[in-house]
Parts: structure tokens; C-alpha cells; sequence
């Protein structure tokens, strides 16, 4: 069992993965699968879901669980028997619960033994960055017009236009 996330990166059975990514890549790997269909597919999401209703997944091998707890994220993982589990981050599960991060990190690491693992979130906070340290792998997916990328080529143009060196460079003077 095998999603390709993108050309060349690819998350297998047997593995724990965390992945901060746009939720068009996400999408694009679930619903641009047919081999999904033919295997047991848990997913997980708790009080509020971006991807539920955009999942394009029919088959009766699709299972949808909503934990509104952590001892509830932690019972169904415990519980779950599938090929794939995927896991839909939401930070108020762990609100008031901190002392379940670490349980709930050492069952999706368990799980990833047997299955096909993915703990997947738009972006970096406390609780996924606890979870995610358990992790087999963890991968970050950004698009290049995200703001990350355009704030530092802004602010090393406008230095050189401006006339001024970047923060690195020193001026030799003549001696």
C-alpha cells in the first residue's frame, strides 16, 4: 500500500508519518487513488473537519470515525485494525488534555507498525509538533507563492535596491 503525495515522495504501509501540506496535495493524494478503495481506510477528525466533505471515497472500505476527545483519539486508535489510518489534526482535541499527548503519539507510532500511518495538518502548532516527534518521517510541503518564500525575496530586494548590503555581506574598504 502505497499514496503518493507528489512525484518521488511517497508514504508506505508500516510507517508513521507526519505531514504539514496544503489540503489540495492531501486531496489530490486521496481522492486521486483508486487503490485506496480496495483497502481497509480509517479516518480520523475531530470537532472540525476542512477535508470530510471534499473526499471523494465511496467504497465500503472507507471507515470515518469523529473522536471529540483525546481519550477518544487514543480508544479508536487502540481499536483501529486498517490498512490506512489517516488522522486529521485538530488542536482542541489536546485543550486541558496535554498529559495525552505523549499516550496518543506512542499509538500512532504503534499503529504505524502494522499500517499505513498519516497524521496530516495545514500547519505547525504545539500539539502536532509533540505528535509528530514520534514520527517515522516528518514532511513539509509548500507551495513557492506562500508567504514564507515571498517575505524573503522582498525583503532582499528592497535592500538592494535601497542601496544597502544584505545583513551577511561586508564592505571591504580600500586601504
Amino acid at each position: 500500500m502505497r499514496i503518493m503525495l507528489r512525484k518521488g515522495l511517497t508514504l508506505q504501509q508500516g510507517t508513521f508519518t507526519a505531514v504539514i501540506a496544503p489540503e489540495a496535495v492531501i486531496l489530490s493524494a486521496l481522492n486521486d487513488n483508486p487503490d485506496l478503495g480496495r483497502f481497509l481506510f480509517l479516518f480520523l477528525c475531530g470537532n472540525y473537519s476542512r477535508l470530510l466533505s471534499r473526499i471523494n471515497r465511496t467504497s465500503s472500505n472507507f471507515e470515518i470515525r469523529r473522536p471529540f476527545t483525546a481519550d477518544q483519539l487514543l480508544t479508536a486508535l487502540k481499536e483501529a485494525g486498517h490498512t490506512v489510518i489517516f488522522i486529521e489534526h485538530d488542536p482542541t482535541l489536546f485543550d486541558g488534555a496535554d498529559r495525552l499527548l505523549a499516550p496518543v503519539a506512542a499509538a500512532l507510532r504503534d499503529a504505524g507498525r502494522e499500517a499505513l500511518v498519516i497524521l496530516y495538518s495545514p500547519a505547525m502548532d504545539r500539539s502536532f509538533s509533540v505528535l509528530a516527534r514520534q514520527a517515522d518521517r516528518l514532511i513539509e510541503i509548500l507551495h513557492a507563492d506562500e508567504p514564507a518564500y515571498r517575505g524573503q525575496e522582498r525583503d532582499s530586494r528592497s535592500r538592494r535596491q535601497a542601496g544597502t548590503p544584505a545583513p551577511a555581506q561586508k564592505t571591504l574598504g580600500v586601504f
